[in-house]
């Protein structure tokens, strides 16, 4: 659930996580918006050498896994606005509610329906990794909403920032229509001038009625947000390794016999329907090990033997 990665690589996906692009001369060292930005540096290193942010920003990211990302940035900013609507009136959070500009659950809905089709509800769970996030959120602003602030500045000031190179990435990666479709969530079309928004963003941060404890608490509630998501994007990353290659026609991808299968959020959904013993997933998966393999060329190379045999 990537957008906020900043990449070690050079050129377009070499600046990913940088919130803070320009320097401003009117903040203060023990304002929160520096308190976040020095305080976080440690966790924007971490973040951004994950395996599944590293493949992403090489354009080597598979489209079920791209999908999986989408549904885990659901369930995170369905609970993430559902505490901000909730807290909107809350003086320690009120200042920071910009629901037209930032809000990102309906473009996400619009994505999901475009990978999963209408019935994209039916299609799609949260997984273990995503519902330890999204039970935090719930958690913060319901019994410290002063914390959400953190949560909200980890992910929208990276989707404003890194989240523009990786929507960039994933369309030119997964060749998405040039429409824009499959990508709404990166789009921010209330926004004119993203860096302008995110300078007033930042004053309203430094602007809270916070003291240096509430501070501190902020600081290190966001470097907690930060491994929220890498545990998500290691979570992605295993999955990722499960997968084949997807088809050429963009059918279904086949499961390449590593690990459990019923631990894939994805062939979880489908061995729900189609039951856990799918013969179809089974006989690939057991071809395409190596002694399997082997056995299977002898076995050929003994009836091609008695064919000849019986010919003569």
């Amino acid at each position: 659930m990537p957008s906020a990665m900043e990449g070690s690589e050079g050129g377009e996906e070499g600046e990913i996580l940088r919130y803070e692009e320009t320097e401003d001369d009117n903040v203060s060292p023990t304002d929160l918006s520096e308190l976040l930005k020095e305080g976080t540096k440690e966790s924007h290193d971490r973040a951004e050498n994950t395996q599944f942010v590293k493949d992403f920003l090489k354009g080597r990211i598979k489209k079920e896994l791209f999908k999986l990302a989408t549904v885990a940035l659901y369930f995170t900013y369905s609970a993430l606005e559902e505490e901000m609507d909730r807290n909107k009136d809350n003086p320690v959070f009120a200042p920071l509610y910009f629901p037209l500009e930032l809000h990102r659950r309906e473009a996400l809905v619009k994505d999901l329906k475009y990978f999963y089709g209408e019935d994209w509800k039916e299609k799609i769970q949260c997984s273990e990794a995503t519902q330890h996030y999204v039970d935090r959120i719930h958690h913060v602003g319901q019994h410290e909403p002063e914390l959400l602030v953190a949560h909200a500045y980890t992910r929208y000031m990276g989707d404003l920032s890194g989240g523009q190179v990786l929507r960039k990435v994933a369309q030119r990666a997964l060749k998405l229509p040039s429409t824009e479709e499959g990508i709404q969530f990166y789009m921010f079309d209330n926004i004119s001038n993203a860096q302008q928004f995110k300078q007033l963003y930042r004053a309203r941060m430094n602007a809270l009625d916070l003291d240096k404890n509430s501070k501190e608490r902020i600081v290190e509630e966001a470097n907690r947000a930060f491994r929220f998501n890498m545990q998500v994007f290691d979570e992605l990353d295993k999955i990722g390794r499960s997968l084949a290659e997807e088809a050429q026609d963009g059918g279904l991808p086949v499961h390449d016999g590593k690990g459990d299968l019923r631990k894939c959020p994805y062939y979880a959904d489908k061995l729900g329907k189609a039951g856990p013993g799918c013969p179809c997933h089974a006989a690939v998966a057991l071809a395409k090990q190596p002694l399997v393999q082997l056995i299977l060329a002898a076995c050929v190379a003994v009836a091609a033997g008695a064919a000849a045999w019986y010919i003569m």
